[in-house]
């Protein structure tokens, strides 16, 4: 079995696939990473306070932790407003690893764990509609499937996880073909987020049009990615130098 369920140094799950030598979350703590690459240094937690909708764009399920994290926090902030959390996953889980995930003690309601295999049930190509509760309007379109067969005409993100496994495995999702097909289905003040702080992943954005800054990374990375198709979204980060950036790429010199 290539996938297996591991323990992360912050007491939660992840899942290491030996196919391809690479751990699904950072073995130092899956949620604490997840927490601070996509909900406090995107602005996420912030934008709640006030926001009168929600929707999220998210590339690579994974365990499902960061649905699973946003509505813990939504509950617990008695949040009731539409949110629409759209995720892409070509190689699902299967209900029993799922049940072997370990989130309970990290989840603002330890019992949303018990969703999770749910999620993994009964799963077809393409979308896949999910409303795990009832009194919160949420829902999860699951589209299992590759990358480039994901389409939605009505999808306009105000954040975007971009969250695959990295650029030396999973180049194909670190493109500016893809990065330019994520801003179509962005609002113009999307945020994007992912642990990566690869030259060439940041060259691929700016390439595409993406205005992009470094951010502090989590458990030990020094760094990670955020970008925004709006430059005001980026005042408090530090920019990178996005036409030089997006001059190499295009040149190959990441290759």
């Amino acid at each position: 079995m290539c996938k297996k369920v591991h323990t992360t140094a912050d007491g939660s799950s992840t899942i290491f696939n030996a196919e391809i030598n690479q751990y699904y979350h950072n073995p130092n703590g899956a949620v604490t990473e997840s927490l601070h690459v996509f909900f406090e240094t995107s602005g996420l937690l912030n934008y709640l306070k006030s926001a009168k909708s929600l929707t999220i764009l998210e590339v690579g399920f994974g365990t499902g932790l960061n649905f699973l994290l946003l509505l813990g926090i939504c509950i617990k902030r008695n949040l009731n407003i539409p949110i629409r959390f759209f995720s892409i996953e070509a190689s699902p889980l299967d209900t029993e690893t799922a049940h072997q995930l370990n989130f309970a003690d990290h989840l603002e309601n330890p019992s949303l764990k018990e969703l999770l295999p749910e999620f993994f049930s009964g799963l077809k190509s393409g979308i896949n509609l999910i409303k795990p509760l009832d009194g919160l309007d949420a829902e999860l379109h699951l589209f299992v499937g590759d990358f480039e067969a994901f389409d939605s005409k009505n999808l306009k993100a105000d954040f975007i996880f971009h969250d695959p496994f990295s650029p030396e495995v999973n180049e194909e999702l670190w493109t500016a073909e893809v990065f330019q097909k994520l801003a179509g289905f962005s609002r113009p003040s999307v945020v994007v987020t992912t642990y990566s702080a690869a030259s060439k992943a940041r060259g691929a954005m700016a390439s595409a049009g993406w205005f992009v800054a470094r951010a502090p990374g989590a458990l030990g990375k020094r760094e990670m990615t955020i970008a925004s198709l709006e430059e005001a979204k980026l005042e408090n980060f530090k920019r990178v130098n996005e036409q030089n950036l997006a001059s190499r790429y295009k040149e190959g010199d990441f290759s």
